[in-house]
Order: structure tokens, then sequence, then C-alpha cells
């Protein structure tokens, strides 16, 4: 995470979906000088990341109903949520997110590489992997391409995907 982080141009945008109370993936964002903004659909985890990181704005709503996607960001991240997202919204959201990143923007999220399906321990609510072919699939027909995958020692797989829209050149 913190690679993925220093990668963005100082003082980047992010969107953080499904950031919860914070800990550890927003905190690491503030403290690497980005300017972040939260989606959760839990009043309680957000007003205690309100009272931690009061310089987040956030927006208690579901993820993919989110009226942060009007904006644009250097980044998005979504860590240990897309697979929580049914297997019909997972693509929706990603558009979504492809449509707020700004030219090269990054999106890394976790997932496993396998398609596969299980209860959450966490949540308890069924969750769905794509598998690697099938979020690549849908990345690619968003407009993102894969720049990188990754596990780390918690056997958690991350995508690091790239808007592969070029940067529009300013002429005088």
């Amino acid at each position: 995470m913190r690679t993925w982080s220093q990668a963005l141009p100082d003082s980047a945008e992010v969107l953080d979906l499904g950031c919860g109370f914070g800990a550890p993936i927003t905190e690491l964002l503030v403290a690497d000088g980005h300017r972040v903004f939260g989606v959760d659909a839990s009043p309680t985890l957000l007003a205690a990341m309100q009272r931690r990181l009061p310089a987040v704005r956030v927006a208690c709503e579901p993820v993919e109903e989110s009226r942060f996607f009007d904006q644009k960001f250097d980044g998005v991240v979504a860590i240990g949520l897309i697979f929580l997202l049914t297997a019909e919204v997972q693509p929706q959201v990603i558009r979504r997110v492809a449509k707020a990143l700004k030219p090269q923007g990054r999106f890394l999220f976790t997932a496993p590489i396998e398609a596969t399906s299980w209860d959450d321990l966490l949540t308890g609510r069924q969750s769905v992997s794509l598998g690697e072919g099938g979020y690549r699939r849908a990345l690619e027909e968003a407009g993102l391409v894969i720049a990188r995958g990754y596990d780390d020692e918690g056997c958690n797989h991350y995508y690091d995907a790239v808007n592969a829209q070029p940067i529009p050149l300013r002429l005088r």
C-alpha cells in the first residue's frame, strides 16, 4: 500500500471506497500528504474516522451510489470491499471508478485471483471473486489496464490498475 501511495502525485486526491474507520489505509494516505475522500455505509465507522481524521471528507452512503464518483481523482482504493458486492454490481462500480479517475489515475483493490464465492467472516455477507480473468475483462471494458498484481503476507491479492487514457496536452 505504501508503494502505491508514494507512486501517486504529491498531494493527490484519493477516494477510499469502504473506508470504515480509516485505519490503516486512510491514515497512511493522509500521512503521505494526500487529500482523501472516504465513502462507507456505516455511520458509526465514519463517525469514528471523523474524530481521528477530521480533514477527510466523508459520505455515508453505499459505494455503488456515491456522489464522489462525480469528481475526478488521482487514485481510488478499495481494500476488502469489491468482493463484498454482487457479481453484477462489481463491474458497475469498476466503470464508475474508471470515469472518476484522471488520465493515468490508479485504482488499487483486493480480491482473490480465483473465481470463487464464500461467506465473509467479518461481515457474514456472501462474497464473490470474479477471478483474475473476470477482473481483467471488467477493468479493460472500463478503460483500465492492470499495471501489476501482488500478494501481501496475509495472502491478499492486490490489483493495481491504471487509467490508460493519455494525459491531454495543453497547447498554447
